[in-house]
This record gives structure tokens, C-alpha cells and sequence, in this order.
């Protein structure tokens, strides 16, 4: 996969990381991060055999996904070593208190190679640079940049280290993230709430939503509203990416009309990248009869080569 102006990557739901894996999130809120790094870090604690390096300066109860853990059995994981907390004081910064990019791989490479004396078998590591981008000026991209190169020879070859690289929306301009983001093989995405492989369900954060892929079938519209329902239980307005939906029926339809109705402050639903079937099938049943659809977005059609 590639977007444009940018490299190659392939884009992976944090649940299907692997070893070897460098990968990359940008995240646009504290729901995005809690979900994403949430799930890599409480995926690696519910296992006894995998290692949780995270350097951050915040203290282990507060850190996304060890939140859901109770506090004996946080406690416990931190006595075993299994949750290892780095400060970037201790970690990342010399004795000026700049950024070390070769301190920092060294001290994550201790961490690793402890793991296997310690009976771990595997270990996840995952780094917020926010605060290194939030400083004013090019210092802070330049040294991630070469950053992540170290980061990258240390993880690509590995058989039992996975990380994420993570940093907030917002902290650089965009032609910066894209330069970052191309630093890495692997875009990490939230877990899908829903897949049968039929019917993909996948939360979205800038719009506040769910994008919809696959068939919209009968068996399948009692999940697809419990989704709904959640998504929409906000005062946010919500939208619902269809570019990936291959099927809807007249009921499927139907259900999203009376739920969109049913919304408070006539928010709607906000329909965007709609497909030319199902296009058609809301002309069809006429838009009079569908008042709380909205139309959302449309990505342009890429011109054809000659």
C-alpha cells in the first residue's frame, strides 16, 4: 500500500502485529491511543510470556491499556519486570538534556536482551515522541528521523521484538508526519469491532465514526446497530466511511434511517465515500424518505493515464 507523495506500507490492526515489526501511530485522540496502544500493551501483559517496554514519563497506572488491568495485577507485573517503565530523563537525554537517540536504542536493547534471562519469550516496545516534536523548531524532527533509522535495524530482523512509534497529530506539520510515518513498514490501526469476513466493522477518529466494509447483510444488522448505538451514543456528529461497503439491503438501509431519525439535536448520520451501488439504491428508495442520511465527502476519482 502507498498513498501519495509518500513510501510504502502496509496498514495492520494492532492485533496482527508480528516480531519485526517498526510500526507507526499518529494519533488524533486519547480514544485513538487508548484503543491502539491500549490493546498492544494489554495484549502483551495478559500474556506471561511477552515484555512490555514503555518509555514515557508517565507512571504505569496511568499508561493506556494497563488501565484496565486491577492494581494487584499491576503490582505484580511490575515486581516480575514484565512492565518495564523508561523515563525519557533516564533514557533519552544526555547530561545537556538533549535528545540521545543512541542512549535511548541502548537502553531499550538492555531491556530486550534481559527479557530472555527473565523466561520471556517476546517483547513489545512502544515509544511516544510527542514531547520531542512539540519543541519549536527542526532539531526535534531531525533527531527522530535518525531516530527511527536505529530503531528500524534494531526491530526489522528481530524474531521476537515488535514496536510502535507513537506521536500526537498535531505536534508537526503534515509534510513532517509524512516524513516520519515513511520511516516505517507497518501503519497500526486500531482493532476491528467487528469481523466475520463478511462484514467489517472499524472505528475512525478524525471523523468520529466507523467505516463500513464488506456485506451489510440481514444475518448481520443486529451487530452492525449494537456498533451503531455505541458510536453514537456521543454528541459528536458520526460519520460512517462506506467506501469499502460492498452490499447493503433495503433493510440494512432502513435501519439507518430510523437510527439517524432517532438521534438527538437532528445530527443525522453523515454518509461519506459512498458507493455507486449503493448510490443507488438510496435514489431508489428515494432521499424524502431518508431525511437524517446526510450526504458526507467524496475522494476524487484518479485520472486515468493516457
Amino acid at each position: 500500500m502507498s498513498e501519495p507523495g509518500g513510501g510504502w506500507f502496509a496498514e495492520r490492526a494492532v492485533g496482527e502485529l508480528r516480531p519485526g515489526d517498526h510500526g507507526w501511530l499518529a494519533y488524533r485522540t486519547p480514544e485513538e491511543r487508548e484503543l491502539v496502544i491500549g490493546d498492544f500493551v494489554h495484549d502483551g501483559l495478559r500474556n506471561t510470556e511477552e515484555k512490555v517496554v514503555y518509555v514515557t514519563d508517565a507512571p504505569p497506572e496511568r499508561l493506556p491499556g494497563v488501565r484496565r488491568l486491577a492494581g494487584a495485577d499491576l503490582l505484580d507485573r511490575v515486581r516480575r519486570r514484565q512492565l518495564r517503565v523508561l523515563s525519557r530523563e533516564l533514557t533519552c537525554l544526555d547530561r545537556t538534556g538533549r535528545f540521545d537517540p543512541p542512549r535511548m536504542l541502548d537502553a531499550v536493547a538492555r531491556e530486550v536482551e534481559s527479557a530472555f534471562g527473565q523466561e520471556f519469550r517476546a517483547v513489545r516496545v512502544t515509544i511516544d515522541f510527542s514531547w520531542l516534536l512539540a519543541a519549536p523548531g527542526p532539531a526535534g524532527l531531525t533527531r527522530m528521523l535518525s531516530c527511527e533509522h536505529l530503531v528500524d535495524q534494531a526491530v526489522s530482523p528481530s524474531t521476537t521484538t515488535m514496536a510502535i512509534c507513537q506521536v500526537r497529530r498535531g505536534a508537526r506539520p503534515r509534510d513532517e508526519l509524512t516524513a516520519l510515518r515513511d520511516a516505517h513498514e507497518v501503519l497500526v490501526a486500531a482493532n476491528p469491532e467487528y469481523d466475520d469476513g463478511v462484514l467489517r466493522i472499524v472505528r475512525t477518529f478524525e471523523p468520529h465514526g466507523l467505516r463500513v466494509e464488506g456485506e451489510l447483510d440481514a444475518a448481520r444488522h443486529t451487530v452492525f446497530a449494537d456498533q451503531l448505538a455505541r458510536v453514537t451514543a456521543t454528541r459528536r456528529r458520526t460519520h460512517l466511511d462506506l467506501s469499502g461497503l460492498r452490499f447493503i439491503d433495503v433493510a440494512g438501509l432502513a435501519l439507518l434511517a430510523r437510527h439517524a431519525a432517532g438521534l438527538p439535536g437532528g445530527r443525522g448520520l453523515v454518509l461519506d465515500d459512498v458507493p455507486a451501488g449503493v448510490a443507488e439504491l438510496i435514489d431508489m428508495v428515494g432521499r424524502r424518505r431518508l431525511p437524517g442520511l446526510l450526504r458526507g465527502r467524496r475522494r476524487p476519482v484518479p485520472a486515468r493515464e493516457n
